[in-house]
């Protein structure tokens, strides 16, 4: 079925109006195409000229990918290049799945632990709550906090941007202060990138947190680049045995040190989960949130009485996230890739 891995019928798509058709004839055919995951560059000849191709697309890694686009003449719109603003909230695919993601996390995390996570007082005795540390307080950082929170755990947070420090404290957490000079976020709402004195400063005064952590949570990323190397296997020998640690950046190069993607590596006891796509271990909610972002994207830019997709490049959405058009790249940050 279509959306079997959703719990979604068939008839449910027709009774919503859809149309079933074979794959072959809705890539040949479809003026618009939506998706999730990015085609391969041998899939896109099949597109039909001069069509909009909506879906995550990782430009920034996938050169021979956006070259097909241009080759076939398709208009290829990233959703992870949406930007984070105000009036762009709705339609934020990539903060709508790492909020699911943050939650997955913990919830991962808190079945793998052979402890409890909130404190219990019984006749038995007293269980002091698990220890919870995150790294990273964007959109899945955040959540995560607020799950390990509601579980009964005790908290603490980093992040490189002292501006997320209430955020974080709102949510019950404790935020740990590391002195690293000047740091910041960037105009996408992204962290900085840290210098090599810098990370290796944070490093340091991290090992002693997570020696006492039970759980390690990282969401660090850069926005189109690599992720750090924030947990270092000398971090990891300090940890207890019997600790979690879930590597959330896994699939952009990881944050930890020994991570491997999709995979469970066990180093001295210590547990590193880095398993990808962990907003499709929720798929019912995963698949309503994208839809209704995708929902919100084309309703913004559509046209009711010509019932067409407005491509209006001089508007700061569509110029964020809008990657080849016309057979040619027009994203100012992929065109100047190096």
């Amino acid at each position: 079925g279509l959306g079997s891995a959703s719990f979604h019928s068939d008839e449910e798509y027709t009774k919503a109006g859809a149309k079933i058709d074979s794959r072959e004839n809705i890539l040949r055919n479809a003026d618009i195409l939506l998706r999730v995951r990015k085609p391969s560059a041998e899939e896109i000849p099949q597109f039909k000229k001069g069509s909009i191709h909506i879906s995550f697309l990782d430009p920034f890694n996938e050169k021979d990918l956006i070259r097909a686009f241009t080759q076939s003449g398709i208009t290829a719109v990233s959703m992870e290049m949406i930007p984070r603003s105000t009036i762009a909230q709705k339609m934020d695919a990539l903060s709508s799945q790492a909020n699911l993601a943050g939650y997955v996390a913990v919830v991962i995390a808190a079945e793998r632990l052979k402890r409890i996570l909130p404190m219990m007082m019984t006749p038995a005795g007293t269980i002091s709550p698990s220890r919870v540390f995150i790294i990273g307080a964007g959109v899945a950082g955040l959540q995560a906090i607020a799950t390990a929170k509601r579980l009964g755990a005790r908290v603490e947070a980093f992040d490189t941007r002292p501006i997320v420090k209430e955020q974080v404290q709102s949510l019950g957490a404790k935020f740990i202060e590391i002195d690293l000079g000047e740091t910041g976020q960037t105009a996408q709402g992204y962290a900085k990138a840290l210098t090599p004195e810098q990370l290796q400063k944070q490093r340091d005064a991290m090992t002693k947190i997570c020696s006492t952590s039970d759980i390690v949570i990282t969401t660090a990323q850069l926005f189109g680049k690599k992720a750090p190397i924030i947990i270092t296997k000398n971090m990891l020998a300090g940890m207890k045995p019997g600790s979690i640690v879930v590597d959330l950046a896994v699939e952009s190069g990881g944050n930890v040190e020994g991570s491997r993607l999709n995979e469970e590596v066990d180093i001295n006891g210590v547990k590193i989960i880095g398993l990808g796509n962990l907003p499709g271990r929720v798929a019912t909610h995963a698949t309503q949130m994208y839809a209704s972002n995708l929902v919100n994207f084309l309703t913004s830019f559509w046209n009711k009485d010509e019932k067409t997709f407005n491509l209006d490049l001089t508007n700061d959405i569509l110029k964020g996230c809008v990657i080849t058009h016309d057979g040619k790249i027009i994203n100012e940050m992929i065109k100047n890739l190096k």
